[in-house]
Order: structure tokens, then C-alpha cells, then sequence
């Protein structure tokens, strides 16, 4: 096992520790909310990231009444949507079955595991337009496109996608403090170098993310013992659960779901990092194996990232759907499931030497938490850049490096001299501080919590002139 120890300066860089979980998604519920003309809101998302948890304290904070229906410890609720699902009826069976008076205006709804009732899903059309009360539901995704729901409530319903805990809400839940984060900020907007003090210490911490990952049991299994062997308990404990769900939900293909889902470490691990099915059969035809791809990456277990034919606006349709990487939804699942010592390799610094993969993995799971989707650059004559991601009306290629090497990028620079991309930007994320050359910026790895899409709204309002 191995302990984590704090030395002396974590008392100025830490705050005692709250282990109560700060998610992101909490702005989110407050300004949907607020909202004049509300939906209701579907969050969806992997097993174990803490979509129940953050409801209820949501709930706790911003309303005075809150009911919970959970399909799978109460499968009696599915009897509440047998019949008419007219507001009023399901109102009436709602209010029979918790035996209490629901209070109008005043109450949030939570459907927990609304996979499990087909009838519920369709329901919320006709309870959103009652306008009575507020609804969220909730569900892994595992199975949530598998079962059949009678009629989807299009247009009556906000879809969300919540992912592990990124790495800002990882400091914030070790106890990092908040002038010490908009500190870091602030030295990222203004591409400023952060003292080698804290340098040091956020790089350290970022090591700790890549071995603990974002689950928030596990995260809270390593604030309270810092023992590396019962974060990895926890770890397997929820692969096995992933592993059983996909015998669960899945109609078909169980084996082909799995055999991804387990090569997924070691495909990684590859010298292109891209997934190649000849690797569990040298037989194998995409085809076969598309429906394993989609089921993981429905249920939010994995993250694939398309190769691109060129670095050009819209990158969506330059994707090449057909070669792809595959990467876990969770850096410390990953982690758990190599056969190596890699912990014990990472505590030590040693990201350099066959652990590329795991480093590739964190940063697309932050990029995507952060908004962005998941798109790299492959070709023989210029190389392969990890990342390429679309910024507004901006593109910014992105690499990972492990190594001291790390202002080394003959493919990023490559890239960088098509003229026909017109690309005046580029980003290494290393383990040196921030520092930059020409139109190349080299930001430290936890950097990349500050790398968000931006929002689109307000920007984009225009005034329609008709008076002609």
C-alpha cells in the first residue's frame, strides 16, 4: 500500500478539507432553475459519478419540498405510470404511492434510474406542460437507449451530460483554496509562469488525479486514508459493476462489449494508441464490433476521439469515423485496470517510459468534461498531433508530452506550416511551467482545467431588422 503524506507547506496551500463534493453541474441546476420556460432536465452520465448525490444536495439548498423515486430499489413505482399518463392521473397514483399531499410550485421531482421505467420517460411531456412542479431524471445511460420508450418527450426535456470529477473539482474537494485557483487563472489568461512553489505543488497533485481519477467514492477513499491500495479497491469494485451492467443492458454482443471494454488499457498503450480490432481477432471487421463502440460510448464507460483529414472549420465533418482512439471515461479506472505497477511508477514521477497511454486518457477526459469534442490528427507525412480542438471560431492543436523533451513536436509543427489551415495558435501541455515560443504556448499539465469551451448564448443574440 501506499500513503500519501503531506508536508509542511500543504497547511498554506490547503484548507482543512470538506468532504462534501463541490461538482460544476451545481451552476448549471441553479440556472435551469431560474429558467421562465422549464423543461425537464435528463442527466445522464456513467454509474458512480455522483449524479444522485449532487440532486439531493440540490435539492436540499434550493427547494422546500423534494421527492425521489428510485425504478430500481422501488420497482413498485413503475405501477404509478400503468394506465392514463395525463398529469392528473400520475399525480394522483404519485400521491398514493408516497401516501403524502405534493405541494404545487414548491416541490422538485427526481426520477432516479428512469431507464428502468420506459412509461415515466414518456410521462414528462404531459407533466412539464401541467407546469406544477419541477422535474429532473436521471440514469446511466447504460440502458437508457436500449429499452423501448413509447414516445420520447421531444421538446419537453434538456438533456445533460455529467462526467467523473474533472481536476478543478479535485482541488477543490483535497482542499486547494479558491485564491489559489484563481491565482492560477490568472497566470493562464495572462500567460504568465505561477511561482515554482506552487508550480511544483499542483504538478504533484496532478499525479495524484491520474492514479485517484474523478469518481467521488474513490475520491473520497483517498481524502480520508491517502492509501493508494484502497483507492484501487474502490476502482475495481466499480469496474466490476461496469462489467456486469454490460450483461445487464446489453442485448447483444455481450463478449464483443467486453473484449473492447478490456483492451482498452493496452490499445492505449499501442505506438499509434489507436484502436485495432486485430488485437482480439485478426479477423475481426469494424462492422462486427460497431455496436460494442457505441454501446460503451453511449453509456459514458468510453471516449472515442475521431481522426480528422484536415484541421479545418467545421472539424466535425473532416472526422474519420472509422479510425478512431478509445479511451476510458476515468483516468483512475484506467489506471486499476493495467496489470503493472503504474501507481507506484506515477508517484515516482515516471511518466515517460510506457505511460503515454495513461497520460493521453486523463487529458481527453478533461478536455471532453470541459466541452470539447474529442478529435487528433494522424497522417504519414506530417505525424500525429494528440488533440485538435475548436475553440469558438478558433482551432488549437494540442499536444500531451510525458517526457523532459517535451519542446520536441515534429508533427505539431508540421501542422503548424499549412498555410491552407491558416492555424496561428498551438498548445503543449508538459511538466515544466508555463512558458512560451513564437505561437506555440507550453502550459504545466493541470493547466488544462482552465482550457473551457466557451459558452454560447448572449454573443450570438442578433436584432432582426424587418422594416423594409
Amino acid at each position: 500500500m501506499y500513503l500519501i503524506k503531506r508536508d509542511i507547506f500543504s497547511y498554506i496551500f490547503f484548507l482543512k478539507r470538506d468532504l462534501s463534493m463541490f461538482r460544476k453541474i451545481e451552476n448549471k441546476l441553479v440556472a435551469w432553475k431560474e429558467s421562465t420556460k422549464k423543461k425537464a432536465l435528463l442527466i445522464t452520465g456513467a454509474r458512480q459519478i455522483g449524479k444522485t448525490y449532487i440532486i439531493r444536495e440540490f435539492a436540499k439548498k434550493y427547494y422546500e419540498h423534494f421527492i425521489e423515486i428510485n425504478f430500481i430499489t422501488q420497482p413498485s413505482a413503475n405501477a404509478i405510470f400503468d394506465g392514463d399518463l395525463d398529469a392528473k392521473t400520475v399525480m394522483m397514483n404519485l400521491s398514493a404511492f408516497l401516501r403524502d399531499e405534493l405541494i404545487p410550485y414548491k416541490t422538485l421531482i427526481f426520477f432516479d434510474e428512469i431507464q428502468e421505467c420506459p412509461n415515466a420517460r414518456t410521462a414528462i411531456k404531459f407533466l412539464v406542460e401541467d407546469g406544477q412542479f419541477d422535474y429532473i431524471e436521471s440514469g446511466s445511460l447504460l440502458g437508457l437507449s436500449y429499452k423501448a420508450v413509447p414516445s420520447y418527450p421531444v421538446g419537453f426535456e434538456e438533456a445533460f451530460q455529467m462526467y467523473p470529477m474533472d481536476f478543478e473539482e479535485f482541488c477543490i474537494a483535497t482542499g486547494v483554496k479558491k485564491d489559489t485557483l484563481s491565482y492560477l487563472k490568472e497566470c493562464y489568461e495572462k500567460r504568465v509562469a505561477p511561482s515554482e512553489l506552487i508550480h511544483n505543488k499542483m504538478q504533484n497533485l496532478f499525479k495524484y488525479y491520474i492514479i485517484v481519477g474523478g469518481m467521488p467514492e474513490v475520491v473520497s477513499t483517498f481524502i480520508e486514508s491517502h492509501d493508494i491500495g484502497k483507492v484501487i479497491d474502490k476502482q475495481k469494485d466499480i469496474l466490476a459493476l461496469y462489467r456486469q451492467d454490460i450483461s445487464k443492458y446489453s442485448k447483444k454482443g455481450k463478449a464483443k462489449i467486453t473484449n473492447v471494454f478490456d483492451r482498452i488499457p493496452s490499445e492505449l498503450e499501442a505506438k499509434t494508441r489507436r484502436f485495432n480490432l486485430a488485437s482480439i481477432d485478426k479477423n475481426a471487421r469494424l462492422r462486427e464490433y460497431e455496436d460494442a463502440f457505441v454501446w460503451l460510448k453511449d453509456a459514458g464507460v468510453a471516449l472515442p476521439c475521431y481522426n480528422l483529414n484536415e484541421i479545418k472549420i467545421p472539424l466535425k465533418i473532416n472526422e474519420q469515423s472509422r479510425l478512431f482512439k478509445l479511451f476510458l471515461c476515468d483516468t483512475g479506472l484506467l489506471c486499476a485496470m493495467c496489470l503493472e505497477n503504474v501507481q507506484f511508477e506515477i508517484l515516482k514521477g515516471n511518466l515517460s517510459i510506457n505511460m503515454g497511454g495513461i497520460l493521453e486518457n486523463v487529458f481527453a477526459q478533461l478536455i471532453a468534461s470541459n466541452g470539447y469534442s474529442l478529435r487528433y490528427y494522424n497522417k504519414q507525412k506530417i505525424g500525429e498531433v494528440d488533440f485538435v480542438i475548436q475553440k469558438g471560431s478558433e482551432i488549437l492543436p494540442i499536444e500531451i508530452k510525458s517526457g523532459k523533451s517535451y519542446k520536441l513536436h515534429a508533427a505539431l509543427d508540421n501542422v503548424m506550416k499549412v498555410a491552407e489551415w491558416k492555424l496561428s495558435k498551438a498548445l503543449v501541455f508538459c511538466q515544466d511551467n508555463l512558458s512560451k515560443e513564437h505561437k506555440i504556448t507550453y502550459l504545466p499539465w493541470y493547466m488544462v482545467m482552465f482550457l473551457v469551451q466557451d459558452a454560447i448564448g448572449e454573443s450570438l443574440k442578433v436584432e432582426l431588422d424587418v422594416d423594409f
